[in-house]
């Protein structure tokens, strides 16, 4: 439980819950026609982002931890490619999209820093 209440602390962890917060607000966006195919891979990805950092931190080993926020990180990626196309194909509204842009930018500067901060922890 402990465990739990310590990656709550995690900015990686919260901003995660944002993006997967924001696909949801985008899926349900979604006429029902597009929300099978583009809609569930998109919200699958966005939710990965999250559950790769929590995969990680409940390893407890700081060289997991880094390879699962490397998953998260390619998460991140692969949401910003579906979010790309959802707002290309003016499927969602703007503001979703513009919002969950920029929270997908900052999560890939804090979880690229979080990573340096753990690979110091790893060579002590």
């Amino acid at each position: 439980m402990n465990q739990e209440k310590g990656i709550e602390s995690l900015e990686v962890y919260k901003l995660a819950l944002d993006i997967s917060d924001k696909a949801w607000d985008a899926f349900n966006s979604l006429n029902k026609n597009f929300q099978y195919h583009i809609g569930n891979q998109f919200l699958d990805a966005a939710d990965s982002v999250g559950a790769n950092i929590a995969e990680g931190y409940g390893r407890y080993h700081f060289k997991e931890s880094v390879k699962f926020n490397l998953y998260a990180r390619g998460s991140a990626f692969e949401s910003r490619f579906w979010l790309n196309r959802l707002s290309k194909r003016n499927l969602i509204p703007s503001s979703i999209s513009e919002e969950m842009d920029d929270l997908l930018d900052v999560f890939l500067k804090k979880v690229n820093a979080y990573n340096k901060y753990l690979r110091t922890q790893i060579n002590k």
